[in-house]
């Protein structure tokens, strides 16, 4: 199945300012959310304690606070996906070793007054591991970013790899932006959601990369524009349907997956479409102001192809007991 024909070439290049203009406002946009509004951090970062109760009917989330605070001031007290479903979140920078199994039991005892009261789930975590986790969350994108620019730059060369890096950011910038502009927690799903649209978009900047090359050389097109527009054409159709069962297959984790699984999957929903809007729009054409050019490169190639071809006429006369 194919949505766009091979042999019809798109011209994206020719609008690559338009594109890129809409990225740069994105970005402002995003960097201005995350340095204003900030993240809403989950308690797998600031610390803290989660409660999860569910009562066997509806029940106003007034009377739950005010019968929490009977005990606890400053909890926030939501509800979890649905009425009877309630989440109550407690700043505590310290907890004991036995205060999870305590707390769900005072937790119930003070709720019982409103009917028949489940404990779901009690996390904790404190301020010092918190902040650890934000540590290594960041050390691990700063890894992740570090190793695709080796092994794009060693599969390709630098230029490649400093415009799939590029693209990267992009759509991690976006795609933080948007969790902080709705207001998204930002736990350890969160973290693996970030981590995993780089992988995605990845792959689909380096089967757009691996297209171009091949153009290079195979076909006689000298203009790189002109290049790039053949190279994305081709893998159109595979970019774009990829692309579109991923996101049909997490929009259904967010609709039907239950909260917990909502920072995710939302996550996840705005990677996908930044991550492919960029490997088409934006990774290209960065080659281009990168200032890439077609006929340094083949040389190249040439030259890698000439030296694999003395090694194999080497190996041989090595094999046939000539030196």
């Amino acid at each position: 199945m194919e949505l766009f024909s091979q042999n019809k070439v798109y011209d994206f290049m020719s609008k690559r300012n338009l594109f890129v203009s809409i990225s740069l406002i994105l970005i402002f946009l995003s960097l201005f959310s995350i340095f204003t509004k900030g993240f809403n951090w989950g308690i797998d970062f600031k610390g803290g304690i989660e409660v999860q109760v569910r009562f066997d009917k509806p029940v106003p989330i007034g009377e739950v606070r005010k019968l929490i605070s009977k005990k606890f001031q400053g909890a926030n007290i939501t509800t979890f996906g649905s009425p009877n479903e309630i989440l109550i979140r407690l700043n505590v920078d310290q907890v004991s070793g036995d205060v999870q199994k305590s707390l769900g039991a005072e937790v119930k005892k003070l709720l019982s007054p409103l009917g028949n009261v489940d404990i779901r789930r009690v996390d904790i975590v404190g301020a010092k591991v918190g902040n650890e986790l934000k540590e290594k969350g960041l050390k691990a994108l700063v890894f992740a970013i570090v190793g695709i620019l080796i092994y794009v730059a060693v599969r390709f060369e630098w230029r490649f790899a400093v415009a799939s890096v590029l693209a990267l950011m992009h759509d991690t910038i976006i795609s933080l932006g948007a969790v902080s502009f709705f207001h998204i927690e930002v736990n350890l799903d969160v973290l693996a959601a970030i981590l995993t649209l780089m992988g995605y978009s990845l792959n689909d900047t380096i089967v757009v990369f691996d297209r171009i090359r091949e153009q290079v050389r195979e076909s006689s097109i000298r203009d790189l524009a002109t290049l790039i527009n053949d190279a994305i054409s081709k893998t159109l159709s595979r970019t774009v349907l990829t692309s579109l069962t991923t996101f049909f297959v997490v929009l259904t984790l967010y609709l039907f997956g239950g909260e917990i699984i909502k920072p995710f999957s939302f996550t996840l929903l705005v990677g996908i479409i930044v991550g492919t809007y960029s490997s088409i729009f934006i990774a290209s054409p960065l080659l281009i102001w990168l200032g890439f050019r077609i006929d340094d490169y083949r040389k190249r190639l040439m030259e890698i192809e000439k030296r694999k071809r003395e090694k194999e006429k080497m190996r041989k006369m090595y094999e046939g007991g000539v030196v």
